[in-house]
């Protein structure tokens, strides 16, 4: 697999990449093809030019050009691509959503962290990538694959994912509306906002009811007397296309 990282602090840089070399002693069947960079630039021009790598490792606050900038660019020219962002910053989290980074970690690098997020970025590169939902969480990005998400509540002004397995993802308070904040998943027809703090994936409802839905978990998700009749129409839409 072809790695590259970008960090404009050569000290960061030997130590982001001797955790890279302890990971690859633990992982005998892992080979990293690692390609180190100390000018964003010179990166930047190989993107533009050359095949994408399969992982990128960036520092974001660079001179002139950022690891944001890096990211858009490597996004042009791959969707494949994993990026994991290695920053002293926690202020461009929604920027990182925005290139659809797979993990936001902080410095110093956390080993742990690191290597959960060398296992996803493996795992997620060797197999077709479903469509997701990120979520910022106190704890960096967490990317869901959209089929996994039974239902998201908005509670005390954070996004509370509640998954098919029991989990759920929690998010830090968020600073727009849940419809904009969930507006992607919106404009999927898989899922339909019967709340205005309740979103629900109808591929895991058991039973819709004049005033709330049952999930397949049991759980009982309101359904205002505003979006009633909307709500009814879209389920019955998904229940015959189903059929069909």
């Amino acid at each position: 697999m072809r790695l590259v990282i970008c960090d404009d602090n050569v000290q960061d840089l030997a130590k982001l990449e001797g955790l890279l070399q302890r990971y690859c002693a633990r992982r005998p069947g892992v080979y990293l093809e690692i390609e180190r960079f100390t000018e964003a630039s010179l990166l930047l021009h190989k993107i533009q030019e050359e095949k994408p790598a399969d992982l990128y490792l960036l520092d974001i606050v660079m001179s002139k050009i950022t690891g944001i900038d890096l990211g858009n660019e490597i996004r042009k020219k791959s969707s494949r691509s994993m990026i994991i962002y290695v920053t002293a910053s926690d202020g461009f989290a929604l920027e990182a959503y925005d290139v659809h980074a797979v993990r936001y970690l902080l410095k110093p690098v956390d080993e742990g962290r690191l290597f959960e997020a060398l296992e996803y970025a493996l795992t997620h590169l060797d197999t077709p990538r479903e469509p997701a939902y990120v979520v910022k969480t106190k704890n960096g990005l967490v990317s869901i694959p959209r089929l996994n998400i039974e239902y998201i509540e908005n509670f005390s002004r954070r996004l509370q994912v509640h998954l098919i397995h029991g989990e759920r993802v929690t998010s830090i308070l968020i600073r727009k509306s849940f419809e904009e904040e969930t507006k992607e998943l919106m404009d999927d027809r898989n899922f339909i906002c019967v709340h205005k703090s309740f979103l629900i994936n109808v591929n895991h409802v058991r039973r819709l009811n004049q005033d709330h839905v049952v999930m397949d978990s049991g759980a009982n998700i309101p359904v205002s007397k505003k979006r009633a009749l909307k709500v009814k129409k879209e389920y019955l839409l998904f229940i015959s296309d189903q059929c069909q």
